[in-house]
């Protein structure tokens, strides 16, 4: 059964792993219970399976970000906006930031993994933000050191906050990722990190790790201390001149996820 329009471009599944969000290029935002494990396939649908939507944005929802402690669901679309949602509510849309499009386009959003209370959302015109969610306004802007040459340069495809540390980790277009001090908004460490765009990234729960995705079809495994590559894997076939679309570690097991335009999600222990 379909329920989306277009491509679905986002996801993001609650901690406890029996619920999940998922964006589409129709703006719709469908939430959903996610069946057992031990279900066959080709059972007759379950209509249950199907929690709710969430309605609100007028273009592509490409970021969603998840966060258990008020059971908080942030959303960032191409219209625009960034939308910070209680899926429990009868009216669930609580605040719409960057109405206007003062920063740019968002392109990527997360929580403050320190503090809830706070968001981060990175935007096509290389701006970094961080929020606070009680007052809605922003607080903090990450400058980076100096404006890119190369063609979208700026353009930041995505944005995660470390676990443990006040660090905002960006990947960018121009091949750099960036790490931002959350307290004063300056950049700790650049470096040119893949041989084509950064798609992706992901930091292991410890925060001891960093897993990067890019279109030159390789991930790479970073140590966060000392800011080396410890592994790579060539993974995924370009397709249209794209690779690696996102990069998971799993959150409790010694597993590494990617997915890629050669239609293929792979799973690496």
């Amino acid at each position: 059964m379909d329920f989306y329009s277009g491509p679905v471009l986002s996801l993001a599944v609650t901690a406890n792993g029996e619920q999940c969000f998922s964006g589409g290029i129709d703006s719709t935002i469908q939430w959903w219970n996610i069946p057992s494990s031990n279900i066959d396939p080709y059972d007759t649908y379950d209509p249950s399976v199907l929690a709710g939507s969430l309605l609100g944005h007028t273009d592509a929802v490409w970021g969603l970000a998840y966060s258990g402690t008020k059971n908080r669901l942030l959303s960032c679309s191409a219209d625009g906006t960034i939308k910070l949602w209680n899926p429990q509510e009868k009216l669930p849309c609580l605040y719409t930031f960057n109405s206007e499009r003062e920063h740019g386009i968002p392109t990527s959003v997360d929580f403050n993994s320190c503090d809830p209370a706070y968001m981060v959302a990175s935007y096509n015109t290389g701006r970094v933000l961080i929020y606070d969610l009680e007052t809605s306004q922003s607080i903090i802007e990450c400058s980076a050191q100096k404006e890119s040459t190369l063609p979208f340069g700026n353009h930041i495809n995505k944005v995660v906050s470390h676990p443990t540390l006040p660090v905002t980790i960006t990947a960018h277009e121009d091949r750099h990722i960036k790490f931002f001090d959350n307290k004063s908004g300056k950049v700790i460490h650049a470096m040119v990190a893949h041989l084509d765009a950064v798609t992706s990234l992901a930091v292991d729960p410890n925060g001891i790790y960093l897993m990067s995705g890019s279109h030159d079809c390789s991930i790479r495994l970073w140590n966060l201390d000392s800011k080396t590559c410890v592994q790579e894997v060539t993974s995924h076939r370009k397709k249209s001149d794209e690779s690696i679309y996102d990069v998971a570690f799993h959150p409790s097991k010694a597993f590494i996820g990617s997915a890629g335009a050669d239609a293929l999600a792979k799973v690496f222990v």
